[in-house]
């Protein structure tokens, strides 16, 4: 199943603001030297990020789940000056291609690059926390929510990727591991009173999450 459907995917990224050199060649080069290369984040959706983040101008920025950085330097795009974006990879493999793109955007004094479990990690760093993308182990999205919340300024957003999880989300039949976790996580999001969520069928779902 794809969302949306491939024409009007095609017309909606022509009709939206196009990605950098440096971050079509840093896509480029995940897709022809990393396994997974779906794991990226599109041009498409890289810019509603980068939308997002120049939005709220977040002081403080989390990323959990870096895999090659395309979407950490879109990101990175909308902090506010003297603001930081932290990024958590648990594959350590991954980290010297973060820090070339990250080096050569020139992000370097602005994006951290920490190389650990996420749910480790997290309770470690400072608050309040702005802006939060989470985009890593689907089997984990609950417990990540549960751990970043608390850490979150009123009005601070969650942006969370792959919940429709290629519409198997709506397959009862399907039942596996990540797939039970992501309609877990999304039925904890739409029921939790301290927040407000809307659903977006981009690419492969993103529920954009506010902090009440």
């Amino acid at each position: 199943m794809e969302f949306p459907s491939l024409p009007i995917l095609q017309y909606t990224e022509a009709h939206s603001s196009h990605e950098s050199e440096l971050l079509a060649s840093l896509r480029r080069e995940t897709h022809v030297n990393y396994l997974y290369p779906r794991m990226l984040s599109g041009a498409l959706q890289g810019r509603i990020l980068s939308m997002l983040s120049k939005t709220m101008s977040p002081n403080i920025l989390l990323e959990i789940g870096t895999y090659t950085g395309y979407s950490a330097l879109c990101l990175a795009e909308g902090l506010a000056p003297g603001g930081k974006l932290i990024s958590i990879e648990i594959d350590p493999e991954l980290r010297s291609i973060g820090e070339k793109y990250v080096a050569m955007a020139g992000f370097a004094d602005r994006i951290e690059l920490l190389t650990g479990a996420a749910l480790e990690i997290i309770p470690t760093l400072p608050d309040p926390i702005d802006l939060v993308f989470m985009d890593a182990e689907k089997y984990e999205y609950p417990e990540y929510y549960a751990a970043v919340l608390p850490k979150m300024r009123h009005g601070g957003v969650i942006i969370a990727d792959n919940v429709l999880w290629s519409g198997q989300v709506i397959q009862a039949e399907i039942t596996d591991k990540k797939t039970e976790a992501l309609r877990s996580f999304n039925r904890m999001v739409v029921d939790d009173p301290n927040v407000e969520v809307v659903m977006l069928p981009i690419r492969d779902g993103i529920s954009v999450i506010r902090k009440k």
